[in-house]
């Protein structure tokens, strides 16, 4: 490809708009262009990047031992009923011609569930993967990163159907493996992190996360043990909080107080010796939550115990108008709401909660003596500096952007499918599945995020939109264009992908497109090269460049790339 004849222009200005480095240089190289909020055209370039990615996992799926299909974007909203995803907040919905209600899918488990059951009868159908490389459409809040989080993306998802439990762990464990290939080839490391499953629902979970600053997602890692998770799921080791042998409740006055610090620096007290109060909506009902003063309410665990559709924190009127003294809330008496235990007030005695009445605590509140709650369990945040539950470590933290997600779906899709097969003994017995999801768009951004400089970006060879950047310095006098036309013809003739810079600029301009692009190989040819019949060879990654015989290059360049 010459550049004169190429589709986009690189951009010397960084974005606006851009607030990662991949989103920055995406768009400076001229490799994506947005047309809305989370919603991009790949430009030649970039759509070369990806179909290379795309040939990589389309590679390792088929090793796998998955069978491509591809099944529709719209989708029946009844099949979401089916699932008891309707209420899902990122779908998409529209309605057709005939007023019937339709989906624009975000994933595909309730197509595939039905598809697989149409045709799997018996053990011997099993296991199967099928898997697909198609777009898919989530209506974000507040899409960001440039791929990072889009309305709109291409995304690979394989699901596995085995028949017992024991075949799913040999599935999963095989496309755990299949997905560190792909990253290994796609040139980026990759943390496997414990994670909540979210909409698409399941048993357990686990994301492939690309460690980098502009991730966002927090990662916490035990450097003991190696165990890893997203804050979304990490639990940790919760100090416990011994004040002595239960003593009889004590209101106390704490006129103006109304936070838990300002009461516990009333007190002189620690925050960890103070009940909070923190109350949410789930499903239009207001829920009382409690929790230890000194944690955080995780809003993602919380949702997963009260099993709702919708999950969001109360208003401040809402609050009042049930009756609630805001700043002095406490479970100790309430009734006629539902309470939700962080599982803390298990392991602490004595503390300090809120006296249901203006500028009063209550001190030596105890569970379950003085409250009882409807559900006690982890909905605690985990922090680095907390211990790690499998060895005692502390966690430490990083950043990531999640690259590929793989669950164990058990039969949570085939029962409410009515997706079952005969046995070896005859009986019939729900499928077991699961899913494996990649996003193409994030797993290019994050190749970004993990490859590049101040200059621009440092494409890995495999998934580099070319191979070389070819890049002749022209001077009046010397048939500078001859040589390079030859030198063209002759890497192409060898299977060498070239972009050839044929413009009329300087060597500055050259060079720093070149950069920008992060083609693996720079090749220059100018008067000064040519007067000692060589080229000038430089890897994008290396700062030093050296001097190769025009004669050898080409056999040079196929080594590289072959080996």
């Amino acid at each position: 490809m010459r550049i004169s004849k190429l589709f986009g222009k690189t951009l010397r200005e960084v974005p606006a708009e851009a607030d990662t480095v991949s989103h920055r240089l995406l768009v400076r190289a001229g490799m994506v262009n947005q047309l809305a909020a989370g919603i991009y055209s790949y430009l030649p370039l970039g759509w070369r990047v990806l179909r290379k990615i795309e040939n990589i996992i389309r590679d390792e799926m088929d090793k796998a031992g998955g069978q491509e299909i591809n099944m529709p974007v719209l989708q029946p909203y009844e099949i979401w009923e089916q699932s008891g995803r309707e209420k899902v907040d990122t779908l998409f919905t529209l309605y057709d011609r005939r007023e019937r209600k339709m989906v624009l899918g975000n994933t595909h488990e309730e197509v595939v569930t039905q598809l697989a059951g149409r045709y799997i009868q018996s053990y011997r159908d099993l296991p199967l993967q099928l898997y697909q490389i198609q777009v898919k459409f989530r209506d974000e809040l507040r899409p960001r990163g440039g791929l990072i989080r889009v309305r709109e993306f291409i995304m690979k998802d394989l699901y596995s159907f085995d028949g017992d439990e024991a075949g799913l762990d040999v599935s999963y464990r095989q496309m755990a493996q299949s997905y560190k290939n792909v990253f290994d080839r796609c040139g980026v490391d990759t943390m496997l992190v414990e994670a909540d499953s979210g909409a698409i629902g399941g048993k357990d979970s686990q994301e492939f996360m690309v460690v980098c600053e502009s991730g966002e997602d927090e990662i916490l890692y035990c450097p003991g043990c190696n165990y890893a998770a997203n804050t979304e799921k990490a639990v940790s080791v919760k100090e416990k909080i011994d004040n002595g042998e239960p003593l009889a409740i004590e209101e106390v006055a704490t006129p103006g107080m109304g936070s838990i610090e300002e009461v516990a620096g009333f007190l002189n007290i620690p925050k960890s010796h103070t009940l909070k109060a923190v109350f949410y909506v789930a499903d239009g009902k207001l829920i009382f939550v409690v929790i230890r003063g000194d944690l955080e309410v995780n809003e993602v665990k919380l949702n997963n115990r009260l099993k709702c559709s919708e999950l969001r924190m109360a208003t401040e009127p809402e609050v009042i108008e049930a009756g609630i003294v805001a700043g002095a809330a406490s479970p100790v008496g309430m009734k006629g709401f539902k309470v939700v235990a962080d599982d803390s007030v298990n392991s602490a005695t004595n503390l300090v909660a809120g006296g249901n009445k203006p500028d009063t605590h209550i001190k030596n509140v105890n569970y379950p003596r003085d409250f009882k709650a409807d559900i006690v369990a982890d909905i605690a945040t985990a922090r680095p500096g907390d211990k790690c539950p499998v060895c005692g470590g502390t966690y430490d933290s990083k950043r990531g952007i999640e690259c590929g997600h793989i669950f164990k779906l058990g039969t949570v899709y085939s029962e409410k499918f009515d997706v079952y097969f005969i046995d070896e003994k005859g009986e019939s017995k729900p499928v077991v599945m699961g899913c494996y999801g990649m996003g193409l768009g994030r797993l290019m951004a994050a190749v970004i995020e993990h490859n590049h400089d101040d200059k621009g970006i440092i494409w890995p060879l495999s998934v580099a939109p070319y191979h070389v950047y070819l890049c002749p310095l022209y001077r009046e006098g010397v048939d500078v264009a001859g040589a390079v036309e030859k030198l063209y013809e002759e890497l192409q003739a060898a299977g060498i992908e070239v972009l050839y810079d044929d413009r009329e600029e300087s060597p500055g301009v050259k060079f720093n497109d070149a950069d920008l692009l992060g083609i693996p190989y720079r090749i220059t040819v100018s008067p000064r090269t040519l007067e000692k019949d060589s080229v000038e060879f430089k890897p994008r990654s290396q700062k030093e460049s050296e001097l190769v015989p025009l004669g050898e290059i080409v056999k040079k360049l196929k080594g590289l790339i072959e080996g």
